[in-house]
């Protein structure tokens, strides 16, 4: 598993496919890993990474705070998402990228291009999250999240982060 270290905080990342470039924000929310191209609902369902990697070197990576990305205790914004993938190219030697973000991953492209536009060559937003009912139901989760910690303290975010060896995405439903 191939990893790169950017703005102090390992990236695990995997490379698919010939072609131009295609730097790929992924989807999955709180759990946006690059595997979530592979296995999660409509992305499984129309093989997308299959029929991109025919035509592009498809650059796929775990958000950070997800799968087996780093992280650090801060607020963060979608702009860190974005300098992670920006930070990916440079390490990889890339100046210039096609962009695609899969649901949550869309905001991370859409600030990536605003950012740096010289290094984005073009953009596609897959299936932006969004709509009434997913924004309560992100909101009421996010509610629950922020329970837990303020009830229990960020060291046990961090512990229960660690005991499960999956992260607060997949643990913190279980517990919170």
């Amino acid at each position: 598993m191939p990893t790169a270290v950017v703005d102090g905080i390992r990236t695990r990342y995997e490379i698919a496919g010939d072609g131009p470039p295609l730097l790929m924000f992924s989807p999955g929310g709180f759990g946006a890993t690059l595997d979530n191209w592979t296995s999660f609902g409509l992305y499984q369902r129309l093989r997308l990474l299959d029929h991109l990697a025919a035509s592009y070197t498809c650059i796929m990576f775990d958000r950070r705070e997800s799968g087996a990305s780093g992280g650090r205790v801060e607020r963060i914004a979608w702009m860190d998402y974005a300098v992670q993938g920006k930070g990916l190219l440079d390490h990889l030697g890339i100046a210039r990228a096609h962009l695609m973000g899969g649901c949550v991953g869309c905001s991370a492209a859409a600030v990536f291009a605003a950012a740096w536009p010289e290094s984005a060559a073009s953009m596609v937003l897959y299936s932006p999250a969004g709509g009434a009912r997913y924004r309560l139901a992100q909101q009421a989760r996010f509610a629950r999240h922020l329970s837990f910690a303020s009830e229990r303290g960020v060291a046990s975010v961090a512990a229960l982060a660690a005991e499960s060896g999956q992260g607060f995405s997949k643990i913190g439903r279980a517990h919170v």
